[in-house]
């Protein structure tokens, strides 16, 4: 059961997200600094900070995808990892984002569209997690292979983000996209797994 305070913790994260989020929204994430963004959540700057550390983070978190790495390190014996990976982003995809948090998201998502700072951040972070996903398969294949496999694992899982998103943006209703992210991240594994050769453009 989680604690009154770890309940209160979790209540001012995400207050402190929504503020900076709406404030983004409206001024452009260049154009606020951080201690607007706590006072509009009326919490001290080493509050907000203790929370989120960068301004880049009240942003980014949940948006620039997961920890691959993770996923693959902690497989079971004798599961592969695009088969772990597979298994991982499947489940993901089954569950559909709440109606009441779709906004935020798209909000979240137009932000990060329009600022050029964000975007090298997303793409930062991407590099990192492609990274560690690397050295985890360079343990297991070699150093050449595991770059290789690693590099193609999360361009795909990008794409794939990507393509979500701009569906939502453009106004694809959400189970629809769902419904279509769940076919798209099927074919990507096959085509990781198998190649493209014989395959017909989708």
């Amino acid at each position: 059961m989680v604690g009154l305070r770890e309940l209160k913790k979790e209540r001012t994260g995400r207050r402190i997200a929504e503020q900076a989020l709406r404030l983004f929204a409206e001024r452009g994430f260049e154009d606020v600094t951080m201690g607007e963004v706590a006072r509009a959540s009326e919490v001290a700057r080493a509050t907000l900070f203790a929370y989120y550390p960068t301004k880049e983070s009240l942003v980014l978190a949940g948006v620039a995808g997961d920890d691959l790495a993770a996923t693959v390190a902690d497989r079971p014996d004798g599961q592969s990892a695009l088969a772990a990976l597979r298994a991982h982003h499947r489940a993901l995809a089954a569950g559909p984002v709440a109606a009441a948090d779709l906004p935020a998201l798209l909000t979240r998502v137009r932000v990060i569209q329009a600022s050029p700072a964000l975007r090298a951040a997303a793409d930062s972070l991407r590099y990192r997690q492609r990274q560690a996903l690397a050295d985890v398969l360079s343990a297991e294949h070699g150093e050449t292979a595991g770059t290789l496999m690693a590099a193609q694992i999360a361009a795909s899982l990008a794409a794939l983000q990507e393509r979500h998103f701009a569906r939502l943006v453009a106004g694809t209703p959400a189970e629809q996209a769902d419904r279509m992210l769940a076919e798209d991240l099927e074919l990507a594994f096959d085509l990781l797994e198998h190649g493209h050769s014989g395959t017909r453009e989708q």
